[in-house]
């Protein structure tokens, strides 16, 4: 341990601490316990006591077992010991005027203390208020077993059961966001990587941009699926077109009505923003928004807050927003079509999906991801020959093969050629038919 210390901090146990006269050394006290090892010496115990003078007879037994430990005590005054704000408030406090050397090893007793009181400490531990490892103590099985003591270092990058238990979790999550698509594109899976990570840490607007059939809708869908295996969301998932919006129905299909606030409201409308309330509102396109409907979109994501179409009392709905665009919305505030204010508030964390041209490497694991999903559809199994597998990939990697709907196109490419493939199985022939009609025309003559 070098010049450092090692400084131990705990709660007086007034049960499992006390007790008095000699049968007091046949039983397991935990404070007195972590000073009877021979490898773990304690410089100095930091003894959390709730009024003066509580534990000074512990003091004494831990001074007559180990003479090298210093016993500091300190009252720790709780008038309810069980509250958790007043128990975390004190212990932040005591962390925050806790002398440590720069070589100290501090480490924080857990087993005494009411059980608010040792969340806390865990709480505080993990997050560095107190720079240290947690200490638990415990009794032999046996009544002549010796006492026991266990250090836990809370960086779980130490514990390679436990790190590659979070990897193998981090590794689902990506793929649940991938589709199960084991994509090569190595823009395209950093991206997800980024993307699973936010998803799960923060509750803050998403905004999924990229070209038109990119994937923004399925990925956004993803997302809700992978927050919702983690039980981050209970509520549904709410999802919009916005480009669907027009005119004076767009206020109201968002935000509600109420009866009678315009011609045609015969009923109350809760609205989507209301129905999204606990689970995850999809606006894709968002940039097709009318301005006002923008200004009461940003007060409802600031203040969770919004009017209902013709109410005067205000409705609640705490949802996440995800937006999706195949627009440039800093250019649509340049034009005075997309309010900065809205954009600053869902820009924190933009991803952009790049077009299947800009993902070459991802399209073949992509055309066995869409005969699964025909397969699952139609219900029944098409595939291709060798040949005609290398034949449309030519094509599609090739100057004709466009691809303006991206993964959209894709998906009706393998629709197409699979419906016209009743023997189960895509021919160079069918691949031929379908290159001359892309682009032309979605009528086949054979």
């Amino acid at each position: 341990m070098g010049a450092g210390k090692t400084v131990v901090v705990g709660f007086f146990g007034t049960q499992l601490d006390g007790g008095k006269g000699p049968k007091r050394w046949e039983r397991w006290r935990p404070s007195v316990s972590v000073c009877q090892h021979d490898d773990l010496l304690v410089d100095r115990f930091v003894l959390l006591e709730p009024r003066e003078g509580a534990a000074e007879a512990l003091q004494a037994d831990i001074e007559q077992v180990s003479p090298h430990t210093e016993v500091q005590r300190r009252v720790l005054p709780l008038a309810d010991p069980w509250d958790f704000e007043e128990v975390y408030t004190a212990l932040h406090d005591l962390a925050r005027g806790l002398a440590l050397g720069d070589d100290d090893e501090l480490l924080v007793h857990i087993t005494t203390g009411t059980h608010v009181a040792q969340i806390c400490l865990f709480l505080l531990t993990e997050s560095r208020f107190l720079p240290g490892k947690l200490l638990q103590t415990s009794p032999g099985r046996r009544r002549s077993d010796p006492f026991s003591y266990t250090v836990i270092d809370l960086d779980l990058a130490r514990y390679d059961a436990i790190a590659q238990r979070f990897a193998q979790d981090k590794q689902q999550g990506t793929d649940l966001l991938k589709q199960g698509i084991a994509t090569r594109n190595e823009r395209f899976n950093r991206l997800i990587d980024q993307l699973g990570i936010v998803a799960l840490a923060s509750p803050a607007p998403i905004l999924l941009t990229g070209p038109t059939g990119a994937g923004k809708s399925q990925l956004a869908r993803r997302i809700y699926e992978l927050k919702r295996s983690r039980r981050q969301l209970a509520g549904p998932m709410v999802e919009v077109n916005c480009a669907t919006l027009r005119g004076d129905q767009a206020m109201a299909a968002l935000f509600g009505h109420r009866r009678g606030a315009f011609t045609g409201a015969v009923a109350d409308r809760d609205g989507l923003l209301l129905a999204a309330h606990g689970g995850l509102l999809f606006l894709d396109e968002i940039g097709e928004l009318g301005l006002d409907e923008q200004a009461m979109l940003l007060r409802a994501i600031e203040d969770k807050r919004f009017l209902p179409v013709g109410s005067d009392r205000e409705v609640r709905s705490d949802f996440q927003l995800l937006a999706g665009t195949n627009r440039d919305l800093r250019e649509r505030v340049r034009q005075g079509a997309f309010r900065e204010d809205l954009l600053a508030r869902i820009d924190l964390w933009t991803f952009e999906l790049p077009g299947l041209r800009e993902r070459p490497e991802d399209l073949e694991p992509n055309l066995d991801h869409e005969l699964e999903r025909f397969a699952r559809e139609a219900g029944r199994r098409v595939s291709f020959s060798k040949e005609s597998r290398r034949r449309f990939l030519d094509f599609a990697l090739g100057p004709e093969g466009q691809w303006r709907g991206n993964f959209r196109d894709l998906s009706a490419a393998v629709t197409r050629m699979a419906t016209l493939s009743p023997g189960g199985r895509i021919t160079v022939a069918s691949v031929d038919v379908y290159g001359k009609a892309q682009g032309l025309s979605h009528v086949v003559e054979l």
